[in-house]
């Protein structure tokens, strides 16, 4: 589906959502709250106070709005990061499996 202005294969659903990170690690993981920004089939981006290092593994419950839509559990690799403020990380993943 190539066409969109950013010329993506997969559209990117906007959203505004609270999120639970988890940092996969192999002594402790730990657990962040975040804001969802975009989803897209291979892809997700969220906004988080600290940053995350490049090749991080993390898993992200996206609660459902409704009983209607399932909950997502998804699990990734972070392959971005920008500051976009003062303790405001945009961090981007891309999705390796969701449950």
């Amino acid at each position: 589906m190539k066409g969109f202005d950013d010329k993506r294969d997969f559209y990117r659903m906007m959203l505004n959502s609270d999120v639970t990170v988890t940092v996969i690690d192999d002594e402790v993981n730990s657990q962040l709250s975040a804001t969802c920004r975009d989803l897209s089939a291979t892809g997700m981006a969220f906004e988080i106070e600290h940053p995350l290092a490049i090749s991080t593994q993390v898993r992200v419950k996206v609660d459902s709005a409704g009983s209607q839509v399932q909950a997502l559990d998804i699990s990734g690799r972070v392959v971005r990061i920008e500051e976009e403020s003062n303790n405001c990380y945009l961090i981007g993943i891309t999705i390796e499996e969701i449950d």
